[in-house]
């Protein structure tokens, strides 16, 4: 497997973060074909602009938010600094576009919207949590027999699983009316002659599972999905039912 891009690092970092801080619907912009907007009803707490070689953040200090950034801004680096100094202060507030093509800026940025917004993500309760070998939660998965959902509420996972990750419907039963089922990965997972592919990788190197790996969490420890920034609209709670449970650890929660 080749190693990903520092840009494509931005990707799924930016993902990790916005997902695992926030719930936000994820809105394509309507101008611009190739932005993507996370917001709050109609509160946008960002924008960015994707380009071959960068993405430009594009976060709305008001007038509250300028003040706190004034309070703190040498802890931020001078280019950053800089762009907040040469940014227009519109009606709505200063706009600042951030160009980001690695992780130093993007650390920057991040700094920027926990400004913008506090986190209002609430991470799932892990008193009773059923990890799958490559860290998903097997116990909020649609798929899990050993889970007490009442059918209502597992047609409504579905329902999610299908909004976000359309290309799987009618794949094999997979979410349709022959759903699969499983009770976990000792047993071989939704695929009983066959183990998932963190498995598969865990056991060629000598281990029980991707917990065990130096290298985890890496691509191949998320379940089905990689996390990258895209052109989608994804409903908040579509995220929080249909995402996080079946990513590694929940996204650092």
């Amino acid at each position: 497997m080749n190693n990903p891009t520092e840009l494509q690092q931005v990707s799924a970092e930016t993902m990790r973060f916005m997902r695992g801080k926030y719930r936000l619907d994820e809105v394509p912009c309507t101008i611009d074909s190739n932005c993507i907007k996370f917001r709050q009803g109609s509160r946008t707490i960002l924008a960015i602009y994707i380009h071959e070689e960068r993405y430009d953040f594009l976060v709305i200090f008001g007038k509250q938010e300028r003040e706190k950034f004034d309070a703190v801004r040498n802890e931020f680096p001078q280019t950053i600094q800089d762009i907040y100094d040469n940014s227009k202060t519109h009606h709505d507030g200063k706009w600042m576009l951030t160009p980001i093509s690695n992780l130093d800026t993007l650390e920057a940025v991040k700094k920027m919207i926990l400004i913008k917004k506090n986190p209002n993500r609430k991470p799932f309760p892990k008193e009773n949590a059923v990890y799958s070998s490559c860290g998903q939660r097997c116990d909020l998965c649609v798929h899990y027999s050993g889970a007490i959902f009442d059918e209502e509420f597992r047609e409504e996972l579905k329902q999610r699983l299908i909004r976000v990750y359309a290309n799987g419907v009618g794949d094999g039963g997979y979410w349709g009316d022959d759903m699969k089922f499983c009770d976990g990965c000792h047993s071989g997972g939704l695929d009983k002659k066959f183990d998932c592919e963190p498995l598969k990788c865990a056991k060629a190197q000598g281990l029980n599972e991707c917990h065990d790996c130096r290298k985890n969490p890496c691509d191949k420890s998320t379940a089905g999905w990689k996390p990258k920034i895209e052109i989608k609209h994804v409903l908040a709670d579509d995220v929080t039912w249909a995402i996080l449970p079946y990513v590694y650890r929940q996204y650092g929660n």
